[in-house]
């Protein structure tokens, strides 16, 4: 019990005074939501209710990655050190001093964020890093051995841990393009892309607004259970999922100031949409009301400065609000549109298919939320207008309309891929528009190959980790080779088909760190007769320009533009 509150009660991070590390991080989702009004009357659950469980929370370790060619270190004496020692012990490791004193091996921090609404075996990213003063000069071809995850402190220099929430364990990507002596900062970091494995659920609810147990009376706590049963049922009648076959309400009122929240489908990966859409609905109201409710929402969606929270509120009634939806999803105005046909996406309405689609791929201000929505249909209409995107000129329409048919059709045999290797995801799309090859370091190992034809141009010598070389003359073969101290060297003949040599690259036993080294480095040197692209996930955050100028341009799409533009301009001066 002592240790659990020095835990609680000692803020400080394990690596405190040291700078924040954000390498591959994902983007942060917005967790801004309006606190009621206390003099506002009392008709929505969001008028009773906030949010609770929409932060990170951050879970650390001390870990040992093994793997390395020479470029480890002994780590000096430390708290950190003294760690894994007991954890190398734990484990039964023989001579664990004689481990750590090997050049193949590094002590790293890693630390991992357990996103809201997290559920036990879900997976995270797990990023790590050299401590200060390490000796050791690169973590690239190194593999963490399987690590706990905790909340962690430091308090007399001694490390505190609390109860495992996540295990870890894989290959590490090292950012492919950092080198000694350019990037020796980022050879000491890395990332295990989905590594982690979540140990326990995080909780999602509603806390009631100035409800604090601890300081109130019976007669406000008895009120207090009132009002969350009230919100409880109000939820229930909106949302509602099966358990064991069973219907049951998402909302469990648990305690007299807190509701205990499921999540339901749609919202898995658009949580605020959904407490947005949880605190819009009526605690109570006769079929009169909903009625007049949906006049007046019909009236707000004629401005385009009310629109959007009209739709929040009929996607909040349910099916009754469809009807006025659809008619503002025909609106001569985009912003009506839009709003309107990202509300009939959530209450599976076909009829937001096409305008989601339009506004994904013209409006680079509306493209991420539009990607969200269709991912979440269910009508075959839906899956028609993504694969028609596949095949735009936008790097990050088309992924992103790729991601959100992985979603909407997993199984469908033109996106599906297969785990290549055990370790990760790979596809060869066959779609129209320019070659395209695009790689992740955010949340899952993939590989998409936008083209099935695509081919490495010769010459070329490229490294694919630390074992492995890909190389050629000016032939149309490509040889793979594979050299490892103390064992007869591997090799394989490919063609110059990208889809041939990253087979081969595994077959050797290459890791998916190593794969994108290799296309990184094709990349570099001009081997590559496509685009290359990483993480090119439509930006959340853009701001609409009605007047439609380029504004709404912003970001990535400038920076598909640029690097078009800086594509011609290479070839003008190769001519």
């Amino acid at each position: 019990m002592k240790r659990r509150l020095l835990l609680l009660a000692c803020g400080l991070s394990l690596l405190a005074g040291c700078t924040s590390w954000n390498l591959f991080s994902p983007k942060k989702a917005s967790t801004e939501i309006d606190l009621p009004d206390k003099d506002k009357p009392v008709h929505k659950v969001g008028d009773l209710a906030v949010p609770f469980g929409m932060f990170p929370v951050k879970i650390e370790a001390i870990g040992l990655v093994t793997g390395l060619h020479g470029t480890g270190s002994d780590p000096e004496p430390s708290p950190q050190r003294a760690m894994l020692m007991a954890e190398l012990q734990r484990r039964g490791v023989d001579e664990p001093n004689r481990l750590l004193a090997s050049r193949n091996v590094s002590l790293v921090v890693v630390r991992g964020v357990l996103r809201p609404g997290i559920q036990k075996g879900d997976h995270f990213d797990v990023e790590l890093r050299i401590p200060a003063r390490s000796e050791t000069t690169s973590l690239r071809g190194g593999f963490l051995l399987e690590t706990r995850l905790s909340d962690m402190a430091v308090l007399n220099d001694r490390v505190f841990d609390g109860k495992p929430r996540g295990i870890a364990q894989g290959p590490l990507l090292v950012d492919p393009s950092a080198t000694e002596k350019s990037d020796k900062v980022l050879l000491g970091r890395g990332v295990v892309l989905g590594g982690g494995l979540a140990q326990q659920p995080r909780s999602l609810g509603l806390f009631l607004n100035g409800a604090e147990e601890t300081n109130m009376t019976p007669e406000q706590i008895r009120d207090a259970a009132v009002k969350s049963a009230q919100v409880a049922n109000a939820i229930n009648r909106r949302f509602h999922s099966f358990k064991h076959g069973i219907k049951a309400g998402v909302a469990r009122a648990v305690r007299g100031n807190y509701v205990d929240l499921m999540v339901y489908k749609p919202y898995k990966d658009n949580l605020d949409r959904y407490f947005q859409v949880l605190r819009s609905i009526e605690l109570r109201e006769t079929p009169a009301q909903l009625n007049q409710r949906i006049v007046d929402m019909e009236k707000k969606l004629l401005e385009p400065s009310t629109a959007a929270d009209a739709c929040i509120q009929l996607e909040g009634i349910g099916k009754s609000g469809v009807e006025a939806l659809v008619k503002a999803s025909q609106s001569s105005n985009a912003e009506v549109r839009f709003y309107a046909a990202e509300s009939l996406a959530y209450l599976d309405a076909r009829e937001a298919a096409q305008p989601l689609a339009a506004a994904a791929r013209d409006v680079p201000a509306f493209r991420s939320r539009a990607l969200t929505a269709m991912s979440v249909m269910t009508d075959s209409t839906a899956f028609d207008q993504l694969r028609e995107l596949l095949g735009v000129e936008s790097a990050e329409t088309r992924y992103g309309a790729f991601r959100a048919l992985t979603i909407n059709s997993a199984d469908d045999v033109m996106v599906k891929g297969e785990m290549l290797g055990e370790q990760f995801s790979y596809h060869v799309l066959d779609t129209k528009g320019p070659a395209m090859i695009h790689v992740t370091r955010n949340r899952r190992a993939e590989v998409v190959l936008f083209g099935q034809e695509q081919r490495f141009l010769t010459p070329i010598a490229v490294n694919a980790g630390n074992q492995i070389m890909v190389t050629s003359g000016n032939g149309k073969e490509i040889s793979v080779s594979k050299f490892t101290p103390h064992q007869a060297d591997q090799k394989r003949v490919v063609s110059t088909r990208i889809d041939d040599v990253i087979r081969a690259i595994v077959e050797l036993g290459g890791t998916y760190p190593d794969v994108v080294q290799c296309i990184e480095e094709a990349k570099t040197s001009g081997c590559l007769e496509g685009r290359f692209e990483v993480d090119a996930l439509p930006e959340e955050g853009r701001s609409y320009d009605a007047k439609g100028d380029d504004a709404s341009k912003t970001n990535g799409e400038k920076a598909d533009e640029a690097k078009d533009a800086k594509k011609d301009e290479k070839t003008v001066k190769a001519e």
